[in-house]
């Protein structure tokens, strides 16, 4: 029988098994170097960075945050590596690989990982602050496309998003898009009677949040995403979020404003949401999506697909497959290639680099038809807060 004494390992010892230690399917990162930061938030950070044996190849990497080291590998990272495992296509970031920092005395016996993905010139936050950038009726219809084809993918793969903004829809230089930050994205099923499953509501940036979130829903869908390409879709013409609250009750005024009051002749069933009686609801507002919008978009299959993306009930709301379908897609101008517009520009366009999107003069037109005081509209801090519970 071996001595209890022979079995543990003396300090050097365990030091140097530590040290020797090989992840078989996790490559160090010092097979890359850092070039610059490209974005920051409650995520962690993440750089643009070369591979040092292709000179020329450059990657993006995300650094995993270790929020509390000793619960081991955070489960947000590892749903998130599972999600985009998964999902294969060309409108969808595509992860690489998993690497790690060698683990030594220096960093107290603790490698740092990253997500490593191919890299993306810009995104559409980044391109929309730039005032020079200017898009097409085709070169939007072209970037509206291939966001719904990654929805319509994801969804048909069962997975939910839960984040979509215009800094997470990225653009490479030849024009094509990738949704990106799975970071709260989740797979979603439907149970036998016929309801999705119970989730946390404490998703989607406020600014992107639909109503039903923001009622306290939790069995929620796909619908919860095309909410936010509705909004991305307007902020295509307005160059800038189109309700911008500062609190999720000063959100659901804007969007009572926008799309009407919540009532259950509009929205059966809004009644039954947790914050339905807690919130302090706007009543009496008229549906004005189409009007307001008008002026800025012009296109009236443009301003059709909008008004199907915003609606308030999840249940009426515009999904990915009939979006791609909508007349605004197959009728002149056809989608056309960014990649020439995209030529011209010299430098990446990031959201994290890009000073504050500040309302332009079109955006502030918009807020005081809303009746919103620009003031009160602040560009929301890109470390917002809210995390998966």
């Amino acid at each position: 029988q071996m001595s209890t004494s022979s079995t543990v390992l003396s300090l050097s010892a365990k030091q140097k098994y530590i040290e020797e230690f090989d992840f078989p399917y996790c490559d160090e990162s010092s097979k890359y170097e850092k070039v610059a930061k490209i974005g920051q938030g409650t995520f962690g950070e993440v750089f643009k960075a070369r591979e040092k044996k292709s000179n020329k190849k450059f990657v993006a990497m995300k650094k995993v945050l270790m929020d509390n080291e000793k619960e081991g590998f955070p489960i947000t990272a590892l749903r998130e590596i599972r999600i985009l495992q998964l999902l294969k296509h060309e409108n969808v970031v595509n992860l690489i690989e998993i690497c790690r920092t060698k683990a030594n005395q220096n960093n107290r016996y603790r490698s740092t990982f990253y997500l490593v993905f191919d890299f993306c010139e810009h995104d559409l936050a980044g391109l929309l602050s730039n005032m020079n950038v200017k898009f097409s009726l085709g070169e939007i219809k072209k970037v509206m496309q291939q966001l719904l084809n990654g929805l319509y993918y994801i969804h048909s793969n069962k997975i939910l998003h839960r984040d979509m903004k215009a800094a997470n829809v990225l653009i490479t230089k030849n024009g094509v898009l990738k949704l990106a930050d799975f970071g709260l994205a989740r797979a979603y099923s439907v149970t036998k009677n016929g309801q999705a499953n119970r989730y946390t509501n404490r998703v989607v940036t406020l600014w992107y949040r639909p109503p039903e979130l923001l009622l306290g829903d939790r069995n929620y869908g796909p619908p919860v995403d095309m909410w936010g390409a509705g909004c991305i879709m307007a902020e295509m013409w307005t160059r800038s979020p189109i309700m911008q609250g500062n609190t999720e009750q000063q959100q659901l005024i804007f969007i009572s404003q926008l799309c009407g009051s919540f009532t259950p002749e509009v929205w059966p069933g809004v009644e039954n949401l947790e914050l339905y009686q807690k919130m302090e609801l706007p009543m009496g507002h008229k549906r004005k999506v189409k009007e307001r919008l008008r002026p800025y978009v012009k296109d009236s299959h443009g301003v059709d697909l909008l008004d199907k993306l915003l609606q308030l009930d999840p249940n009426e709301r515009i999904n990915a497959d009939d979006a791609l379908n909508n007349d605004f897609f197959w009728t002149d101008p056809m989608p056309c290639d960014l990649g020439k517009m995209l030529s011209s520009l010299t430098q990446s366009m990031f959201e994290y680099l890009a000073p504050p999107r500040r309302s332009g003069q079109m955006m502030r037109h918009y807020q005081q038809q809303m009746g919103v005081n620009p003031m009160q509209a602040k560009p929301q801090d890109n470390s917002y807060q809210d995390r998966v519970y």
